[in-house]
């Protein structure tokens, strides 16, 4: 009984934690995916040399795996940011650090090059994750309630938090592969669309996310989450990853020409 009870209550702690973590892993698989699809095949040959055997749609993920290995709490903090009407502002951030100066920082770094190939991988893994971490709406938190971690719901009758409902829950609901929704998000994109992402700052990515926040925040009054939350609100998901996807490739091609 002992034994059961503890399995209960890891199974517990993981999916705690696991709410924690930014798009869930068909999510970040999905935005790389896409970005493949994108990228030169210069750039991508660069990049897929770099983090070989891993793929640049599964790499999405390692910064989210490393969180089990403590020589990389430092890294903690970096994998969102507050904003509370869309500006940066370094004073309202974590002491270790957040992930809009982590991009900026860690993509100087790489484009300045020379570092040992080890170090330059785990760098180029950190920056694709961010950059598709930032494009969840939740991760652009208003610094009160741990980016929806705090608000708890149902979806479907299972308890969750509106946190994991943006990383995981819609997206796992559609019953798809990543490439099947992947391929699906492809056919609407059109030049247009790649050249108005690419022209956004990453300052316009955060006024993207708070844009969001009432629709995402307009939850019914029991918590109660299904159909009308997701017809309503599962576009804007779809709409963010496109946009992660465009803009991943496009700082991936500025440091890897």
């Amino acid at each position: 009984m002992k034994r059961i009870y503890s399995l209960v209550l890891t199974l517990a702690f993981t999916l705690l934690v696991s709410q924690a973590f930014a798009w869930g892993q068909l999510g970040h698989y999905l935005i790389g995916y896409l970005a493949e699809k994108q990228l030169k095949k210069s750039t991508l040959k660069k990049v897929e040399g770099l983090i070989y055997p891993t793929s640049l749609s599964k790499s999405g993920t390692w910064m989210d795996d490393i969180r089990s290995d403590k020589s990389y709490d430092y890294a903690t903090t970096w994998h969102y940011l507050n904003s509370k009407n869309g500006e940066y502002d370094p004073s309202t951030q974590e002491k270790t650090g957040d992930a809009y100066e982590a991009i900026q920082r860690i993509k100087a770094e790489l484009k300045k090059g020379g570092l040992d190939p080890k170090t330059e991988a785990e760098k180029l893994k950190m920056l694709i994750h961010m950059i598709e971490d930032i494009h969840q709406p939740l991760h652009v938190g208003t610094g009160t309630d741990k980016g929806g971690n705090d608000v708890k719901i149902e979806f479907f009758g299972q308890p969750t938090n509106l946190h994991a409902l943006w990383d995981s829950g819609m997206i796992d609901r559609q019953g798809m592969s990543y490439t099947e929704l992947a391929e699906e998000l492809y056919r609407r994109m059109t030049p247009e669309m790649r050249a108005s992402y690419r022209a956004g700052t990453m300052q316009d990515w955060l006024k993207e996310a708070v844009k969001y926040r009432p629709q995402v925040y307009n939850l019914p009054e029991n918590k109660r989450i299904s159909y009308p939350y997701l017809y309503d609100n599962f576009s804007i998901a779809e709409e963010r990853l496109i946009a992660a996807s465009v803009r991943l490739a496009q700082v991936l091609e500025e440091i890897y020409p």
